[in-house]
């Protein structure tokens, strides 16, 4: 559902001059497929996935998503996804069943099949205790999961899903892992950044770890852990990162 090929994204900084957020990577995944796409803050993940969600033009390369190509189909594309990143898009006068109301109606959904899909989700979240208050009044853990409902009201076929977990409470954070199970149960395809090893572990079909733009190592997680003869994945990332940081500083030279 998602192919990614050669994707390059190149920023012009005033003070750094020319910056590579994302440099010629590859990736593919399939419905009812996971993608964990991880690495350290900086690293190349929300550029990533600002680009399948046509929130960015890549500079080089290409991405589809179900078939259409983000750049050149990129209104299609919005309705083949949810979205979720670390801007809630959220607005703080609207209770919960209202944001999720108005988002239904902006992906053209029919009043009862909004209210019916509502229903279902905050059910599945645990959102009904505070459906009705102001997002201004709700907590992180709240406005996240309302985030997540907001995104996939219309049940998109692809979840692109940016750190969905951080900032939340250990409960609130298993819920989250909880629903992105369901989604993979359904035959979705989801795309999920994030730098918490155990979430990946949990979750994860195929990893991807990628650093400076680059991705330096992908598979399963059974792959990637005979490869590198560890059964500890956050000690595999760790030691990957600190050799390409060591790389890095003798190219300095």
């Amino acid at each position: 559902m998602i192919q990614v090929e050669g994707l390059t994204k190149i920023f012009q900084d005033k003070k750094r001059g020319q910056v590579i957020a994302v440099n010629n990577i590859d990736f593919r995944c399939q419905g009812g497929e996971i993608f964990g796409l991880l690495g350290p803050n900086g690293a190349g993940k929300t550029t990533t996935l600002r680009i399948l969600a046509t929130m960015m033009v890549p500079t080089k390369g290409r991405a589809r998503v179900n078939g259409y190509d983000v750049v050149k189909e990129a209104n299609r594309v919005r309705k083949e996804i949810g979205f979720l990143s670390g801007e809630t898009g959220l607005y703080d006068r609207f209770t919960p069943r209202e944001t999720v109301k108005f988002f239904g109606k902006i992906n053209g959904l029919k009043e009862e099949i909004i209210e019916k899909r509502r229903k279902e989700i905050f059910h599945n979240l645990d959102m009904e205790d505070f459906q009705d208050i102001r997002v201004e009044k709700l907590s992180t853990g709240m406005k996240q999961k309302l985030s997540i409902a907001r995104s996939i009201i219309h049940d998109p076929p692809v979840l692109i899903l940016d750190e969905p977990t951080v900032g939340l409470d250990l409960i609130t954070a298993r819920t989250v892992m909880e629903y992105v199970k369901r989604f993979k149960e359904e035959g979705k395809c989801v795309i999920f950044s994030t730098h918490i090893m155990r979430e990946a572990e949990k979750l994860c079909d195929v990893i991807a770890i990628i650093h400076q733009g680059k991705i330096i190592v992908q598979g399963t997680l059974e792959e990637i852990k005979k490869k590198f003869v560890s059964e500890d994945l956050e000690e595999i990332f760790f030691n990957l990162i600190r050799r390409e940081k060591a790389i890095d500083e003798l190219e300095k030279y």
